[in-house]
């Protein structure tokens, strides 16, 4: 997808954060916008910052964690402009300096209903819409560096988890949607200049209620030297007409993956030299 003046977007998660950044870049480009997110004030604001780039805008409170409200959300898109070309399914929430055995019940749920089932739930309710009129359009789900490996010194494997599941769902819906017009992309950031460390502000009362993980502080100078919202959105941009499926952002991140990857490789290594031993 390359021409997008005049079309329609949808963002989770837009009320701030890369939400935000991406919804700014889209409405640059021309795009009217649908902006989803769980926090209302925030939502409001956003909106009319998105207004005030001369481009149409909804907006409408999204809980990504229930099905039924990411559904409300694709109807109001296509109520309110017809025809969604992209989609982005960003919304995320952190779990990080927390040992997996610590995780309590209702933060698993909350991690798990936001991160995985909200990508789930945002193609089963904006897949429809971006395959309905069959021009070019084009799905993009947020996961993270996180997503390909495993910090050893954050104690963040459940949020890893969750955002290793975003990518198998998006390598999986590439191959489903090849012989369509519908392009995919998973977008694989290391740190942005965000407030998920503060994400816990808005967990659902079913989750808990609002609270504050100050065990999650220790992220507040390390994202504050990261990219900014609107860095990522230009990123965001140029990938979907480039027709990128893994969106990386920072370079140096490389590393990690390497790492891990050498460590898979030696694992193979190890598999046919036992193999080779114990032949028949």
């Amino acid at each position: 997808m390359k021409d997008f003046k005049g079309k329609a977007a949808i963002v989770t998660g837009a009320a701030s954060g890369i939400g935000l950044g991406i919804a700014r870049n889209l409405a640059r480009e021309g795009m009217n916008l649908v902006l989803a997110d769980v926090e209302e004030d925030a939502l409001a604001r956003a909106r009319g910052e998105i207004a005030g780039i001369g481009v149409k805008v909804a907006a409408v409170v999204t809980d990504v964690s229930d099905r039924a409200s990411v559904l409300r959300a694709a109807e109001a898109a296509e109520r309110e402009f017809g025809k969604l070309h992209i989609a982005v399914s960003n919304a995320g929430v952190s779990m990080h300096n927390q040992k997996l055995a610590a995780i309590s019940p209702s933060d698993w749920n909350w991690l798990i209903g936001v991160n995985l089932l909200g990508v789930i739930h945002g193609i089963q309710a904006f897949l429809p819409l971006l395959l309905k009129h069959g021009e070019p359009a084009h799905l993009v789900n947020t996961a993270s560096i996180a997503g390909f490996q495993v910090n050893p010194d954050m104690h963040s494997a459940g949020y890893a988890m969750t955002k290793y599941g975003v990518v198998a769902l998006s390598e999986g819906l590439e191959n489903e949607l090849k012989d369509t017009k519908v392009g995919v992309s998973v977008l694989c950031p290391a740190a942005v200049d965000t407030l998920i460390y503060k994400s816990a502000r808005n967990r659902p009362d079913r989750f808990g209620g609002p609270t504050e993980r100050t065990q999650e502080l220790f992220l507040k100078d390390l994202l504050a030297q990261g990219w900014s919202p609107d860095r990522i959105g230009a990123r965001i941009v140029d990938a979907i007409r480039a027709k990128e499926f893994f969106i990386f952002t920072h370079s140096q991140t490389r590393e990690w993956v390497e790492q891990r990857h050498e460590r898979l490789m030696d694992a193979f290594d190890r598999a046919e030299a036992w193999e080779k031993a114990h032949s028949a």
